[in-house]
C-alpha cells in the first residue's frame, strides 16, 4: 500500500484538487449509515431517461423509476410493478393496466395520468424517442381513467408486458421546456421506484439514497453510490483498497487480478451480452439520404461476409477474453435467452476460413496489388478500412491487433481509430464516419429491443436526430419479420421469427456478432452481506435486467462506520478519484442500444 501510495504521490496537489468530488464522497458517510459504493467505468450520459443511452444510466434509472412491470428475478417474465394487474381484449389491441396506489418521492400519488403522459411524450417529441422510441412505435392512443392506464395498439405486441419505458412523474417533467437540452439533474429527484438521486457531479459519481415512499419498503441500505472510474484497472484499485464495494462488467485481466483476494468474491456467469462489428455497408438517414465517409467495398455483401470468414473467434475468445467468453456463431441475442438464441448450423455457418475469404475476394474481382493489399473491382481505392475503437480501452485495442493480422490475411489493411465514447458515438450512430467500429449489447429477456436497433426507423433523421441505430440497417425482409413477431402472440412461433431476423442479420452481415462475453464482476464480502443476481441462480449483479439485486442489497454492519475511525480510504478515494477523471472518456456504450434503455452498453 505504501509503495502505491507513493508512486501517486508524485502527482502532487494538482491531482488532489482534481479529485475533490472524489474526497468528498468518500468523507461523506455519517455514523450509523448504511453505505454501498458501486464503481463504474462508464460515466452517465444523462440524468434524463427520455435520453440516456448507456449501461450504467439506464441501469441506474432502473434503481430509481417505476415501470410498467419488471422481470421476476427467478423466471425473468413479466411481472407487476407500478401496474398491479392487467387485462387485454380479445383482439390483443387494447391493453388496460391497473396502477398502483402509491406515492412519488415527493409524496404526490402516482397516477395512470403519469404513465399516460410519459408514453405520449415519446410518441409526439423526436428526443423524447432517443432512448426508447420503438417501444413506443407500436401505440395507436394511450389514455389515463382514474388509475387505469389504456394503451391502444396499432397491430397486437407480443413484448407488450415488457415495455422498457419508465413511468416519470408528470407534474415534475411537463415543465420541462426543451426535452433534448434537459439534463435531468435537479435534485432530489422525483422517482417513484427503491431510490432517489440526490446529487450528481458529471464524470465522477451519482449518489442515492433510500426511497423511503417505495411501494415494496425502503431498501435495506441508506445510500448507493456509484463512482466513475476511467478505466477497469483504476475500478479494480478501487475495490481491492476499499473505496468501491461492487464492480461489474469487468474484462478478463481485471477480473483474474481478483483471485487469492480473501475479502472479495469472483462473479463469474453467463452473461446477457453480444459483442459485434458494426459495418458501414452504407450509412443513411430515415429519408434515405446517404451519411458519413464509409468504404464503398463495405456496400458488397461480399465483402462482409469474406471479413466473417477471416475471423478467427476461437483465437479471439481464447486470447483476448482468456476464456472468459462464447464464440458467436449465431447472432446479436445471447446464449443466456435459450427461448430465442439462435446459432448458425450447416451450410449457414460461417466459420474460420482464411482460404475461403480470399476465394470469395478473389470471385468478387477484389484482386491483390504487389504490396498485397486488395483494391476495388475498377481499381480506383485500395481495401484500407478505419476500425473505431473506444479510447483507453486495453482488451478493444488487443482485438483490433488480432483482426488487423486476420485481415491482413485476405490483403485487407486495418487502421485503429481511437475515439472518446462521445465522439465514438456520434460516428457510428448519427453521422457515419467510420468503416468498421467495436458495438455491442446487453439483450434485455425479451430480445424485441436490440432487434429493433436495426430497423429503418431508427436511423438517424435528416436534421441530425439520434434514433438509435446499431447499425444504419433497413432491410426489408428484417422489416417484415419484425411486424410480424410483433403481432405474434404465440411464444414457440414468435421464438421462429425472431431467430429468422437474427440468421438475416448473420448472412446480411451489417453487423458481425464475435463473442459473447460472461458476467464478470466482483464485490467486497467484508462490505456486503448479500446480494441476489437475476435471475436468482447463476444470474447478474451489476447491469442486471431490473433493480433487484440492489434493492436486495445488505450491508456488514461495520461497513456503515469504515469511515469514521480516521482511516486513509479517504484519501486513497481522492487521489484515485483524482487520476481517473482526468480525460474520462473510456466509456464502452452500453448500447443496450446505441440508443435504448438498457445496453446500450
Amino acid at each position: 500500500m505504501r509503495k502505491w501510495l507513493a508512486r501517486l504521490a508524485v502527482l502532487g496537489f494538482a491531482l488532489l484538487v482534481a479529485g475533490q468530488g472524489q474526497v468528498a464522497l468518500a468523507q461523506d458517510p455519517a455514523a450509523g449509515k448504511k453505505i454501498i459504493r458501486v464503481g463504474a467505468t462508464q460515466a452517465v450520459d444523462s440524468m434524463n431517461p427520455f435520453l440516456a443511452v448507456r449501461l450504467v444510466s439506464t441501469s441506474i434509472h432502473r434503481w430509481m423509476y417505476g415501470f410498467l412491470t419488471v422481470p421476476d428475478s427467478k423466471t425473468l417474465q413479466p411481472s407487476p410493478d407500478l401496474a398491479e394487474s392487467w387485462s387485454s381484449s380479445e383482439d390483443g389491441l387494447t391493453w388496460t393496466f391497473k396502477i398502483r396506489e402509491t406515492k412519488w418521492s415527493d409524496g404526490q400519488p402516482v397516477t395512470a395520468e403519469d404513465a399516460a403522459w410519459t408514453f405520449n411524450k415519446i410518441m409526439t417529441d423526436d428526443a423524447a424517442k432517443t432512448a426508447n422510441g420503438p417501444a413506443a412505435e407500436n401505440f395507436e392512443s394511450v389514455t389515463a381513467n382514474g388509475q387505469d392506464l389504456v394503451i391502444k395498439l396499432k397491430n397486437p405486441q407480443a413484448s407488450i408486458l415488457e415495455n422498457p419505458i419508465p413511468i416519470m412523474p408528470k407534474h415534475v417533467w411537463e415543465k420541462v421546456g426543451n426535452l433534448a437540452d434537459f439534463s435531468g439533474d435537479q435534485y432530489p429527484a422525483v422517482t417513484s421506484g427503491p431510490y432517489i438521486a440526490v446529487e450528481h457531479k458529471k464524470d465522477q459519481y451519482v449518489k442515492l439514497q433510500a426511497n423511503p415512499n417505495y411501494w415494496r419498503g425502503a431498501p435495506k441500505i441508506d445510500e448507493l453510490q456509484v463512482v466513475f472510474y476511467e478505466n477497469p484497472a483504476a475500478s479494480i484499485i478501487g475495490l481491492k483498497n476499499g473505496e468501491i464495494d461492487l464492480i461489474g462488467r469487468l474484462n478478463p485481466p481485471e477480473f483474474e487480478s481478483l483471485k487469492g483476494d480473501p475479502n472479495i468474491v469472483q462473479w463469474n456467469q453467463q452473461g446477457r451480452r453480444a459483442v459485434y462489428l458494426q459495418i458501414n455497408h452504407g450509412a443513411t438517414t430515415t429519408d434515405d439520404k446517404e451519411v458519413g465517409d464509409g468504404h464503398p467495398a463495405l456496400k458488397d455483401q461480399k465483402v462482409r461476409q469474406a471479413l466473417h470468414q477471416a475471423i478467427d473467434k476461437d483465437k479471439l475468445v481464447a486470447e483476448v477474453q482468456n476464456g472468459l467468453a462464447k464464440p458467436a456463431h449465431g447472432s446479436i441475442v445471447p446464449p443466456m435467452y435459450t427461448d430465442f438464441f439462435w446459432e448458425a448450423a450447416g451450410d449457414t455457418k460461417v466459420s474460420y476460413d482464411p482460404a475461403k475469404a480470399n476465394q470469395i475476394l478473389d470471385d468478387a474481382g477484389y484482386k491483390k496489388g504487389a504490396d498485397g493489399v486488395r483494391t476495388m473491382p475498377d481499381g480506383d481505392r485500395k481495401l484500407e478500412f478505419r476500425f473505431s475503437i473506444h479510447t483507453d480501452t486495453p482488451i478493444e485495442d488487443k482485438l483490433a491487433e488480432y483482426l488487423t493480422g486476420f485481415f491482413k490475411e485476405i490483403g485487407v489493411t486495418l487502421t485503429t481509430k481511437k475515439l472518446d465514447s462521445s465522439k465514438f458515438t456520434e460516428e457510428t450512430g448519427v453521422t457515419g464516419l467510420f468503416d468498421i467500429a467495436i458495438s455491442g449489447w446487453s439483450v434485455n429477456p425479451d430480445p424485441e429491443e436490440v432487434l429493433a436497433t436495426h430497423l429503418c426507423s431508427r436511423r438517424p433523421t435528416p436534421s441530425g436526430e439520434g434514433g438509435g441505430t446499431e447499425s444504419f440497417y433497413c432491410d426489408d425482409t428484417f422489416e417484415k419479420l419484425y411486424q410480424e413477431q410483433l403481432k405474434e402472440l404465440d411464444r414457440p412461433k414468435r421464438a421462429d421469427l425472431i431467430k429468422q431476423m437474427q440468421e438475416r442479420l448473420y448472412t446480411d452481415a451489417p453487423v458481425i456478432a464475435i463473442y459473447y462475453t460472461n458476467d464478470l464482476e466482483g464485490y467486497r464480502k467484508d462490505r456486503i452481506k448479500s446480494i441476489t443476481s437475476v435471475p436468482e441462480q447463476d444470474g447478474i449483479l451489476y447491469g442486471a435486467s431490473s433493480f433487484w439485486p440492489f434493492y436486495s442489497l445488505e450491508a456488514v454492519e461495520s461497513s456503515a462506520t469504515a469511515e469514521e475511525g480516521g482511516s486513509n480510504t479517504a484519501l486513497i478515494a481522492g487521489v484515485v478519484g483524482a487520476v481517473v477523471v482526468i480525460g474520462v472518456g473510456a466509456f464502452f456504450l452500453t448500447r443496450r442500444r446505441k440508443s435504448a434503455a438498457d445496453d446500450r452498453e
